[in-house]
């Protein structure tokens, strides 16, 4: 498939050139002038929608960008200030104003001879945006948009010292991979007390948003906030007893293989119990993996990577190199984790993360790098809710290059025992991501089902549910309280409620797509980019259709995959 990574930002047709989102009031002769004007034909019909992607694409890209600058610097008042103004004071006027557009499109009586297949998936969002819109969740979900904000804030503050020098979690975390047990044990300690002095600056934090996210869902009609957000996410394709369903298959067919890949860790490391600062090290006399030393090696080495897999991947990786799109070094005041910001107008995407010169920033590097492509692909969509593509689509796109990109590491890795570790460690996670997902997942039906709950209750409800995927292989005497709080290091609790359950089906489609392209690299290459390039132009079952893969998170699916998995993490032991 040709594909082409000099993509050039969209040209603006209803805005000027020039314009910059600053007020409310700079944007309202817009939105008024589409409220207001005249629809005659499919063709004006046609020609509204454009519009009004160009100005939402406008917007949200301005939107993107106070997030990326607030995220890269939480310290920064001016940059928290802006995304603030925007949140309290832009967004809660765009949304009365989009439900109106909205209702506008479903009430013309030229939306019926609309091309039904080009437009389905999306007139199809609109109506459930109308049905669940209400309008005094707009200034609920506006306080959401800036206190979920809060948890990056807090948490992009945490420090230690370890032999004298300063550090963030994510970058003391890569002593956790050291031979040195006592240094492993030291820096552990270290974190959890670090984390366990703002545990109740979390959890207040959470409660409240847990608080409001209900309110919103019982304005909406909805019995709790879970079944409001399975609506808002547009889950046409499954429901919450599917979830379930995954729940249990975990539980039955991979719990058992993490419990085997821990009690093999603990083998090579001679340990008769192993505690948690030992399940990423390295035995004795081996060095932790060391992929890259620096940020400009780490931009080096993943172009390459990249590009071995195909050329135009590599193209995608060098253009926002060059348009300054990634920011990729763990420091203090940068919000933890890692994500791709897609940018509507300008169409070249951001990857934002928090490099230590570890094993498991290649993997995010290509995941995020993933994302990125999908984004090259879609960009010239005629409309941008064409590119709003469901995250279950999303993950496989991200995942999958994870996979794909393992015969490249020796880029990364010239030892070839080197590369084989690394493979190695990157299937076991394949394996271990699973139990972690279902907690996860698990333990956010429970609390939206519950909102009323006490902390002790979902402090209780959290270990338990734990306990249920729990291999037992791992020694947490001395931990308990770190243990029993440990779901505030999962900052979409926080930030993106109800989306988790994602990473596991597509890493069920992942896989199958790795499968694919080992029996044949260039037409499971050809798939891939195929189906990231349709966006949301079609319902997901036909996203997975177009990748050569199924959507299906079966019990007996997912065996099948996971026996694949093991088989390859044989082969590497």
């Amino acid at each position: 498939m040709q594909a082409n990574a000099n993509i050039k930002k969209l040209p603006r047709h209803f805005l000027p050139e020039g314009f910059k989102v600053s007020t409310w009031e700079a944007l309202k002769p817009y939105f008024d002038h589409l409220r207001e004007r005249e629809i005659r034909s499919v063709k004006d019909l046609e020609q509204w929608l454009k519009d009004m992607s160009e100005l939402e694409a406008v917007i949200s890209e301005d939107a993107s960008w106070r997030q990326i600058r607030m995220t890269c610097d939480t310290t920064n008042e001016e940059y928290r200030n802006a995304f603030t103004y925007f949140c309290m004071e832009i967004q809660p006027q765009l949304q009365p104003y989009a439900f109106d557009l909205n209702k506008k499109l479903l009430d013309c009586s030229f939306t019926k001879e609309l091309d039904q297949k080009k437009y389905f998936t999306y007139l199809r969002s609109v109506k459930k945006s109308v049905e669940l819109y209400r309008e005094k969740n707009v200034p609920i979900m506006a306080e959401l948009s800036v206190m979920q904000q809060q948890y990056g804030q807090i948490t992009g503050a945490m420090t230690i010292e370890v032999n004298g020098k300063e550090y963030t979690l994510q970058q003391a975390s890569k002593f956790l991979e050291n031979p040195d047990r006592n240094l492993r044990e030291e820096v552990f300690t270290k974190t959890a007390a670090r984390r366990m002095q703002d545990r109740d600056v979390l959890d207040d934090l959470y409660t409240t948003l847990v608080q409001k996210r209900n309110e919103m869902a019982l304005n909406a009609g909805f019995e709790n906030y879970r079944d409001y957000k399975f609506e808002e996410l547009g889950r046409f394709d499954y429901t919450k007893e599917d979830c379930f369903a995954f729940h249990d298959a975990v539980k039955e067919y991979i719990v058992p293989l993490s419990t085997k890949i821990l009690i093999s860790k603990r083998q090579k490391l001679h340990l008769e119990t192993m505690k948690p600062w030992d399940t990423e090290a390295e035995p004795e006399g081996i060095k932790p993996l060391e992929p890259f030393r620096t940020g400009d090696e780490l931009i080096a080495k993943s172009e390459d990577c990249f590009a071995s897999l195909r050329p135009f991947f590599g193209d995608c990786f060098r253009t926002m190199q060059k348009m300054g799109r990634l920011d990729l070094e763990s420091r203090k005041g940068k919000a933890p984790g890692g994500y791709n910001a897609p940018l509507a107008e300008t169409g070249i995407p951001f990857i934002f993360m928090n490099a230590a010169g570890q094993m498991r920033d290649v993997t995010t590097i290509v995941h995020e790098g993933g994302h990125a492509i999908q984004a090259f692909l879609t960009h010239g969509l005629e409309l941008s809710a064409f590119k709003e593509y469901p995250m279950e689509i999303a993950e496989v796109a991200s995942m999958s290059m994870e996979l794909f990109t393992m015969d490249y590491w020796k880029i990364f890795f010239e030892n070839p025992d080197d590369l084989r570790r690394a493979k190695l460690q990157q299937l076991e996670r394949v394996i271990s991501i699973f139990p972690w997902i279902a907690i996860v997942d698990k333990f956010q039906h429970w609390v939206y089902e519950h909102p009323r709950h006490t902390k002790e209750e979902r402090t209780a409800a959290w270990q338990k549910i734990q306990d249920e995927f729990s291999t037992k292989v791992v020694d947490w005497t001395g931990f308990e309280d770190y243990r029993s709080c440990s779901w505030q290091r999962q900052l979409h609790l926080f930030e993106v409620p109800f989306y988790y359950i994602e990473y596991g089906i597509a890493q069920l489609g992942a896989i199958a797509m790795w499968k694919q392209f080992r029996e044949d690299k260039e037409k499971a290459l050809d798939n891939y980019m195929k189906a990231l390039s349709l966006g949301y132009t079609v319902q997901l079952k036909e996203l997975y259709a177009a990748a050569g893969i199924r959507f299906d998170f079966s019990p007996d699916y997912i065996k099948t995959l996971v026996d694949f998995v093991q088989e390859e993490i044989d082969s590497l032991n």
